[in-house]
C-alpha cells in the first residue's frame, strides 16, 4: 500500500499489437499509422489518494445529490472502471462527479490518468468536450426498450442504469405493447368465424373463405366494384 503523496503505477492490458504500436518494437507487422502519431495515449492508471486531487475551480458542469448518489451506486455495482483524469499537477481535468462519488462511498484512493500533452487551453476545452460530446449520442429506442425489459426479467435492478423513473417507465410500457402487439393468440376450440361467414362492419365487409374463387370474391362484393384490389398470389 502506497504512503501519503506516493503513486501506484497500474499497467493497462493491452492486446500485443497495440502493446508493439506504443512501444515501437520490431514485432509489430501492420501497425497503423495512426497509433504513432497520436499525442497523448494512456499508458498507466496510477492509485491516488482522493486528498491529493484538486477540482478544477472552473469547472461549468453541475451534479446534483441524486446524480452524485447514482453514480455511487454505479460504482458500488460495477467498480471504479473510469478513471479520474487530472493534469500534472494534480488538477481534475475529468471525473468531479466520480470523485463526488468516491467520497461519499468513503474510498481513500481512486484510479486516475495522468494528461501531460494537453496545453492550458486544451485542459479547459477538454473539459467541456468530454461532457458535451457524450451528450450528442442518441438512443435505439428498439434495442433500448428490449435490453430493459430483458435486464428486467433477470430482476437487474434498473435504477442503477441512470434513466429517471418516467422515462424507464414509458420505455417499458412500450416494449409491453410491442411484445403483445406481437402476440399470437391461441387457436380456439371453438372458432368464433367459420369458412362462409360474411361481416358487416358498417360500410365494410369482411369474409371468411378462399380469395382465390370466385364465387367468394363474388359474395364478398356484392353489387360493388372495386376500383383496386391488392392481391398476395398464390393465396389471394
Amino acid at each position: 500500500m502506497p504512503q501519503h503523496g506516493e503513486r501506484l503505477v497500474l499497467s493497462f492490458l493491452l492486446t500485443t499489437e497495440i502493446c508493439n504500436c506504443y512501444l515501437g518494437t520490431n514485432e509489430s507487422k501492420s501497425c497503423p499509422e495512426y497509433f504513432m502519431t497520436l499525442q497523448g495515449v494512456a499508458k498507466h492508471i496510477e492509485l491516488w489518494f482522493i486528498d491529493k486531487l484538486i477540482p478544477w475551480a472552473r469547472n461549468p458542469r453541475t451534479h446534483s445529490d441524486a446524480q452524485i448518489a447514482q453514480i455511487a451506486a454505479s460504482i458500488a455495482e460495477f467498480g471504479f472502471n473510469n478513471p479520474i483524469l487530472v493534469d500534472t499537477k494534480a488538477g481534475i481535468i475529468a471525473g468531479h462527479g466520480r470523485l463526488l462519488a468516491a467520497r461519499k462511498l468513503g474510498l481513500q484512493e481512486v484510479p486516475v490518468i495522468v494528461l501531460d500533452h494537453l496545453s492550458e487551453a486544451q485542459k479547459r476545452a477538454y473539459i467541456i468536450a468530454d461532457n458535451q460530446l457524450a451528450l450528442n449520442a442518441g438512443w435505439d429506442d428498439d434495442l433500448l426498450r428490449s435490453e430493459l425489459a430483458a435486464l428486467q426479467q433477470e430482476d437487474f435492478n434498473l435504477d442503477l442504469i441512470g434513466l429517471d423513473d418516467r422515462e424507464l417507465s414509458r420505455l417499458l410500457a412500450d416494449q409491453d405493447a410491442a411484445d403483445q402487439a406481437d402476440a399470437v393468440p391461441d387457436v380456439p376450440a371453438t372458432p368464433v368465424t367459420v369458412s362462409g361467414d360474411l361481416w358487416l362492419l358498417g360500410p365494410h365487409r369482411v369474409l371468411c373463405g378462399d380469395a382465390t374463387s370466385e364465387e367468394a370474391v363474388a359474395r364478398l362484393l356484392g353489387e360493388r366494384k372495386p376500383r383496386l384490389m391488392v392481391t398476395d398470389p398464390p393465396s389471394g
